[in-house]
């Protein structure tokens, strides 16, 4: 067995033992085609008020603009689907991946305990670890890494086990083996489409963040939500799940 055999086996074991469900390795190069679906949804005005999404543009393409010398990018899932749904369904609703604790604080510790375990056991390893606080597009690492596809909800679906997972990286100048994307299982499925309730996918695969329920009960700042949406929230708080939950 060679060093990147027994590495990349390490470490995806290792991914198992602190409780993520799933771990793919990809190459860390440029994201050719991410660039061009992220210049049409800026230049769309899709992220709405977000404007953090148009910041450090080529850092979100390019990995080793965050870490020097990288070449690999580790992509991890943690389920965060719940043993209990919200108990009273005609109260006001939140999403289920806010149910518990804080999933960055979670995830951060869980990403130390890694890197540290793959500085003991492999050596002077480079790197950064990440969690939904950087300029990294996440699905798309996890859709490179085989642990999914990107969904007509602009989720990252995995063929098992759907899409309510978190996702995380470490971004490594490790040379580990590569796994490969999977194919697109949607087919002519259209119950995310059907079911959304303010039209935010606005075709198969693109979704226009401004009129995203999460987006405007988390991210949208204003004190009062824009008229068009009035009655079409369906008692949804915090997040929303509808096209998550309605995915077969």
């Amino acid at each position: 067995m060679s060093s990147t055999e027994r590495n990349t086996k390490l470490i995806k074991q290792k991914a198992l033992d602190l409780g993520f469900f799933y771990c793919g390795i990809s190459k860390a190069d440029f994201l050719e085609d991410d660039a061009r679906h992220l210049d049409a949804y800026l230049k769309q005005n899709y992220h709405g008020k977000m404007s953090y999404m148009e910041n450090h543009y080529d850092k979100r393409l390019d990995p080793r603009l965050l870490v020097h010398n990288a070449k690999s990018v580790v992509s991890l899932l943690l389920n965060y689907y719940p043993e209990k749904d919200q108990e009273n369904n005609d109260t006001y609703k939140i999403s289920k991946y806010a149910y518990g604790k804080d999933y960055h604080f979670l995830i951060k510790d869980k990403l130390k305990l890694f890197f540290q375990y793959i500085q003991d056991e492999i050596g002077e390893v480079g790197g950064r670890v990440f969690v939904d606080s950087a300029p990294v597009l996440d699905k798309a690492w996890a859709r490179k890494s085989g642990l999914g596809w990107m969904g007509k909800n602009a989720n990252l679906i995995h063929p098992k086990h759907g899409s309510f997972f978190f996702i995380a990286e470490l971004v490594l100048d490790l040379e580990l083996e590569e796994d490969g994307p999977i194919k697109d299982y949607c087919g002519t499925c259209t119950k995310c489409i059907d079911a959304c309730p303010t039209d935010a996918i606005v075709k198969p695969y693109v979704v226009d963040g401004s009129k995203c329920i999460s987006y405007l009960t988390i991210e949208l700042k204003d004190e009062l939500l824009p008229k068009e949406f009035k009655g079409k929230m369906e008692n949804w708080m915090f997040g929303c799940d509808i096209c998550q939950d309605v995915c077969p």
